[in-house]
């Protein structure tokens, strides 16, 4: 009977399509799933990757900042090793007093600003009533000069100088205008001579009339006390010539990162 097995064929058919069209279904869903878990697998992968290299990079830590101070700091450690090295090295090494050429705009300038100066303290001096102010300061710089040539077992001498030049003393007279301006001076001519190098006496006769020269001799003065504790420090200097340098390099290496290491090494090119 044609008639009723059509039926069920075309049922057959239909069922065939469905369950087609579900094993399609089930395939792309299991492919969507497939494709969703490796994209999940892929994103944690990524993830872990990306918090790995987070740990596990050097630049986590916050960079070290450099300052204007710490690149000076270590150009001057430089400086000072750079110069402790030439002293033991050097037997000859002396600081000597700069000669500016005589045309040179330098000296030039120099000239004009010191006689400006000491025409106006002068003036100063001069006056009616006479302006004591810079001269005050001019002493009182004389005096530390003087206290700082001094050994430190010279006790007397220096309580001597103290109260020679006693500057609330000496405002106190500036006050009354009955300040010894003379008298000063030839006191610190005196203590100079006592003070200064064999070289220099001649030098110290020479400004006891000129009281604006007082300055160039302390100068003069200081190098020479400069160049006597070169001379003392020297023999020390040599023995601990190695040990004194590695250890001065190593506290420069600790304390300056590399950057700064580079710029102060520029700046001192002995090295």
């Amino acid at each position: 009977m044609p008639g009723n097995d059509e039926p069920p064929t075309s049922m057959s058919t239909t069922g065939s399509e469905d369950a087609s069209s579900d094993a399609e279904s089930s395939s792309d869903c299991c492919n969507s799933i497939t494709s969703a878990s490796d994209f999940d697998c892929s994103r944690q992968s990524f993830t872990s990757d990306c918090s790995s290299s987070k740990h596990s990079s050097p630049s986590s830590s916050p960079p070290k900042t450099i300052t204007l101070d710490d690149v000076m700091s270590a150009a001057r450690d430089l400086s000072n090793l750079t110069l402790a090295h030439e002293i033991i090295v050097n037997r000859d090494f002396h600081v000597e007093q700069p000669h500016l050429p005589q045309n040179s705009l330098e000296k030039q300038v120099k000239d004009i600003v010191h006689k400006a100066f000491w025409d106006g303290l002068e003036s100063e001096l001069n006056d009616d009533p006479p302006e004591y102010e810079h001269a005050i300061k001019l002493l009182e710089e004389i005096r530390e000069i003087l206290l700082s040539f001094l050994s430190p077992g010279a006790n007397r001498l220096r309580t001597q100088i103290l109260e020679v030049l006693d500057m609330d003393l000496i405002r106190q007279q500036a006050d009354k205008e009955a300040v010894d301006i003379q008298g000063l001076a030839s006191y610190i001519i005196t203590i100079m001579g006592k003070l200064c190098a064999p070289v220099r006496d001649d030098e110290v006769k020479n400004v006891i009339t000129l009281s604006r020269e007082i300055f160039r001799v302390l100068d003069l003065m200081k190098m020479d006390m400069v160049n006597f504790t070169i001379q003392s420090l020297r023999p020390d200097l040599q023995r601990q010539s190695v040990e004194y340098e590695r250890a001065k390099f190593q506290s420069i290496v600790e304390k300056t990162p590399s950057e700064s290491m580079s710029i102060s090494i520029k700046l001192n090119p002995c090295l």
